[in-house]
């Protein structure tokens, strides 16, 4: 088995047991819960988890074969100011939905107190810069995948976001 496959298995399984804990964690009255697996001299994942309000907070420390981990929460909530979403209106469903590349912290500045990047009713090009996620301290600008117009925001600033979770509308 090459090394790339095995990295993958582990990263797979690593992702089904952090969603296994973070379930744990919800359904139980645990307030924290950390966790430390090795599998090797160097290959490892700690994972720390805890409640905040009636949100899990997990933080995970990648191992070396892992390509991104940062804090991730088990729902994310529309922005202030965000059109409100219909009850059985699906945000991942909609046309023009651009979704998050990893598991991180979205921004929707680019520092505390400036101006965010876009607004709803902004008319944006392809490629301009919508917000950036936090991975790993590192920024990642997330470009529009097409030219229209922001019609939703579909994440608070500062908030974690997982991978492919539905982030803003742009039609």
């Amino acid at each position: 088995m090459s090394n790339d496959s095995k990295e993958s298995k582990h990263h797979e399984g690593d992702v089904a047991f952090i969603q296994s804990l973070a379930e744990l964690l919800n359904a139980s009255e645990l307030s924290e819960l950390s966790v430390k697996r090795e599998y090797g001299e160097h290959d490892r994942l700690t994972v720390s988890l805890s409640k905040q309000g009636k949100q899990v907070v997990v933080q995970a420390a990648a191992p070396a074969y892992a390509p991104a981990a940062a804090p991730v929460a088990a729902a994310a909530a529309p922005a202030a100011g965000a059109a409100p979403a219909a009850s059985s209106d699906d945000p991942a469903s909609l046309p023009g939905v651009v979704t998050s590349p990893m598991v991180g912290t979205a921004y929707l500045s680019a520092e505390p107190g400036a101006a965010p990047f876009v607004t709803i009713g902004q008319q944006v090009a392809e490629g301009d810069t919508l917000m950036i996620v936090e991975a790993m301290k590192t920024m990642n600008h997330i470009p529009s995948p097409r030219a229209g117009t922001v019609k939703r925001i579909l994440v608070d600033d500062g908030n974690p976001v997982e991978f492919g979770a539905p982030l803003m509308v742009v039609e």
